[in-house]
């Protein structure tokens, strides 16, 4: 009997862990610790409580769990462990010695635009800020609206629309708030350092959910993003996505030929992309899985599920995807919103949790909580998932399910008081 295989995984929920265990592998858990779950004190073989972010604290310890437990596969499904990861594989032999490269320029967009650009990739008009007057320089040379955007941050965060000169300024100002300090919402574990200028993707938003095995590229899932252009948070995702037969094509081929460029090779990967006027336009991409419960809308739809083939790929446990599935439902997430102010009362989060069409439903928050002025996907109240037989039927029940059976009561305040909040 072969003997059971061992991991080393940086970071992540207790999801990951959970699929590593069912497949009944030794996982060695390198995990920060303001992000330690008692599932996972409890189910990791060995657990590392450390700052998986800082190469030169987590490498001498990464070495001797190597040397204590081996290791026959590094791998991390959330963001901030992507780089770390991507470093420990190369170092231990465990890969083809490019994977923190391709990680890297996953992770940092200027990076991946010019690398997109030497390969012959479409890229907008970009570049990286360099004080106020590279703004005004940017927006002569590629016109407004243009997006400002930390390199290597996530989830929206920071993303600022210069619509005009007269926005320079407050973007400015914005940008040296927020440059060398870490994300202040949500997760903590990115420093800002270094803002990119792109022109403006026009046209709906789509993600695409891929695996990749050995270099091949398997789409599992095209995304609907539900969106507003008054801000960069997503209102909602629906799977699968409606569009037509020809935009369905045109964004998978444009996907598989980034993740090419990219030099993606194995697992999970999501990328963002437009249908803008100039065709397929990728907006960012990440190698792991996406966010917003796409995970859980796409098991629901296609049967698939992406964390499970994540893990068990790592460990060569499973046979890739011969072809792309082809759902057998659809399923849909909405975010959950209000006003700005303070929440006096939340009601009916459970009664909708238990009806059988709901995946799941959750809130965030309670009385005596601020709700802020929507910026970004950190400023969302809680989510509603649910599946039903077509997009449509799943969108009209979600939207009804958030607006009308979940009831929040949010008590008015004053808007510039929250925005300093």
């Amino acid at each position: 009997m072969n003997p059971a295989p061992t991991v080393l995984l940086i970071g992540g929920i207790d999801a990951h862990l959970e699929r590593f265990h069912a497949l009944g592998a030794k996982t060695v858990l390198i995990q920060h610790p303001d992000k330690i779950t008692p599932y996972q004190s409890r189910t990791a073989h060995a657990l590392l409580m450390l700052d998986y972010t800082d190469w030169e604290t987590v490498r001498p310890f990464a070495e001797a769990a190597r040397d204590v437990y081996g290791v026959d596969a590094v791998v991390s499904l959330t963001e901030p462990g992507l780089n770390t990861a991507g470093r420990l594989a190369d170092l231990f032999g465990l890969s083809d010695g490019r994977r923190y490269e391709a990680s890297r320029r996953m992770r940092d967009k200027h990076l991946m635009r010019r690398h997109l650009a030497g390969r012959g990739l479409p890229v907008p008009e970009h570049g990286l800020v360099d004080g106020r007057a590279s703004l005004a320089a940017f927006g002569e040379r590629a016109g407004y609206p243009f997006i400002v955007k930390p390199v290597s941050t996530t989830a929206g965060f920071g993303l600022l629309r210069v619509d005009g000169p007269r926005d320079l300024d407050s973007v400015w100002a914005r940008i040296e708030r927020m440059q060398g300090g870490r994300t202040d919402r949500g997760s903590t574990m990115f420093t800002v350092d270094g803002f990119l200028m792109e022109s403006y993707i026009d046209g709906p938003e789509f993600s695409v959910e891929a695996l990749s095995f050995a270099g091949r590229h398997v789409v599992v899932a095209v995304t609907e993003k539900l969106t507003d252009d008054a801000h960069f948070a997503e209102l909602g995702h629906v799977v699968p996505a409606r569009l037509s037969d020809a935009d369905r094509g045109r964004l998978i081929t444009a996907v598989q030929d980034f993740l090419t460029a990219m030099d993606v090779t194995d697992g999970p990967s999501h990328t963002e992309i437009r249908l803008s006027a100039r065709g397929p336009m990728v907006i960012e991409s990440h190698n792991r899985l996406g966010g917003g419960h796409i995970s859980e809308l796409v098991q629901a739809a296609y049967g698939i599920d992406l964390i499970a083939y994540g893990a068990a790929w790592s460990l060569g446990l499973i046979e890739p995807l011969a072809a792309p599935p082809e759902p057998t439902a659809a399923a849909v997430t909405r975010f959950v919103l209000r006003e700005p102010g303070t929440v006096t009362a939340v009601h009916g989060v459970e009664e909708v949790a238990a009806r059988p069409e709901v995946l799941l439903a959750q809130v965030s928050v309670r009385p005596g909580d601020t709700v802020r002025e929507l910026r970004d996907n950190w400023d969302r109240l809680g989510s509603v998932a649910v599946t039903a037989a077509d997009p449509d039927s799943a969108v009209r029940l979600c939207e009804h399910l958030v607006r009308e059976e979940i009831r929040i009561d949010v008590a008015p305040a004053a808007q510039e008081g929250l925005r300093a909040a």
